[in-house]
């Protein structure tokens, strides 16, 4: 199973020191998902970080940057978002219904399933789906090694989307709720709860 990690959705001082250390630790893909900031701080993270890295990083706007910093690919938040004219590259994607899986797969290397358990960043986001649809769309081979599964994804979970048959998970909650950005500088915790998931991810 694949694992990618998402940025935390607002910047923060030690992040750049952070992403730097999950890459030397093994992380090769890195979602940077900011909505609604403005492009220069994403430029600014970037910048701060080793240019060997970049080939690893997926942005979710400001797709621009893709060709600029030579990154891995760009990620369409919803189906409402147009690919780039004449990009050529990477595309993922998000979905938020077992419909859209289907058609979704076919213009994508691969697809975030969102909502599959609560999410442990935004309270109001609940889990979309019972285990059991979950379970037939996986039968009916909607969810399959091309969709990775996105919402409340943690250390005691994975073995579920792993025995649905996700190709992947994303992490992002039960990463970032362990490192206090204003009031802590030591992230070494966080990046030991990263080296048990990256294990169990296997």
């Amino acid at each position: 199973m694949k694992l990618i990690i998402m940025t935390k959705p607002t910047f923060f001082v030690e992040e750049d020191k952070i992403l730097a250390s999950l890459f030397d630790e093994g992380l090769d893909n890195l979602h940077l998902y900011k909505p609604g900031a403005e492009p220069m701080y994403s430029e600014r993270l970037l910048t701060l970080l080793p240019d060997d890295y970049y080939g690893k990083i997926t942005v979710h706007d400001n797709f621009y940057l893709k060709d600029e910093y030579g990154l891995r690919g760009i990620h369409l938040d919803d189906d409402k978002v147009e690919i780039p004219s004449k990009y050529k590259g990477r595309i993922s994607r998000t979905c938020c219904a077992l419909e859209q899986l289907k058609e979704a797969k076919k213009k994508s290397d691969y697809v975030f399933l969102d909502y599959v358990f609560d999410s442990q960043t935004y309270q109001e986001k609940k889990a979309a789906f019972s285990q059991s649809e979950l379970k037939e769309a996986s039968k009916r081979g909607l969810i399959d090694k091309h969709v990775y599964a996105l919402g409340g994804m943690n250390l005691d979970n994975l073995h579920i989307a792993k025995d649905l048959g996700f190709g992947g998970v994303v992490i992002c909650g039960d990463l970032w709720n362990r490192f206090d950005i204003h009031n802590e500088l030591d992230y070494k915790d966080l990046i030991a709860h990263f080296e048990k998931i990256r294990k169990a991810v296997g």
